[in-house]
């Protein structure tokens, strides 16, 4: 099995690190919409929101990932990628270019302040067992609202959602690859595990 990371922009470097320990995967550093065919998930890694979306448009990627969404093509938006997910950025130039709108969420920029206001949470997260997990927030996104089927993973103690699941989408405004815990990782593989087995079956 195959999982790509847009590697246009950003912290992609640190996905395919962990995706790397895993075993019978196969990992694809994706720039051109033909590297996204034999693929069964894809992650949209932190960095710069517009300039990834920018370059997103330029190579056609935004047109065929809303193809491979429909047909319950597995996609996980980390920090900015959270920020393409959403259906609705609350707080963004009327005239930057709209993300890819495949979410049921409502998400603001930079929710916590500038990059010196980072910080690491504990985080509950029932889909990923009892133990807390370690969350990095590096000029974070905030999701400020979502309706289904959307469904929210994990809060922060304020009760501010910061990770949602909507089908075949996973969006989460904080850093899982910046840890040693690969839990949401491995969340995400079986995700694209299942994916992979129903259209091996059919």
């Amino acid at each position: 099995m195959k999982i790509g990371v847009l590697a246009l922009q950003g912290a992609f470097s640190e996905h395919l690190k962990i995706l790397r320990c895993f075993q019978n995967l196969e990992t694809v550093e994706v720039r051109q919409p033909v590297q996204l065919l034999d693929l069964c998930g894809l992650i949209i890694p932190g960095g710069e929101s517009t300039t990834i979306l920018k370059l997103m448009g330029l190579y056609r990627l935004d047109t065929m990932l809303a193809d491979l969404c429909a047909r319950g093509f597995p996609i996980w938006g980390t920090c900015a990628g959270a920020i393409l997910m959403a259906g609705e950025v609350g707080n963004t130039n009327p005239n930057m270019p709209a993300g890819l709108g495949l979410m049921k969420i409502t998400v603001r920029r930079n929710a916590f302040g500038r990059q010196v206001d980072s910080f690491e949470e504990k985080l509950r997260v029932p889909v990923l067992g009892d133990k807390p997990f370690p969350a990095v927030f590096i000029r974070a996104p905030l999701i400020e609202s979502s309706e289904p089927p959307a469904e929210v993973l994990a809060r922060l103690g304020n009760r501010a959602i910061v990770a949602v699941r909507q089908d075949n989408l996973l969006a989460t405004t904080f850093h899982p690859e910046l840890g040693d815990d690969d839990r949401f990782h491995q969340y995400f593989v079986s995700m694209a595990e299942t994916y992979q087995a129903y259209h091996t079956n059919f």
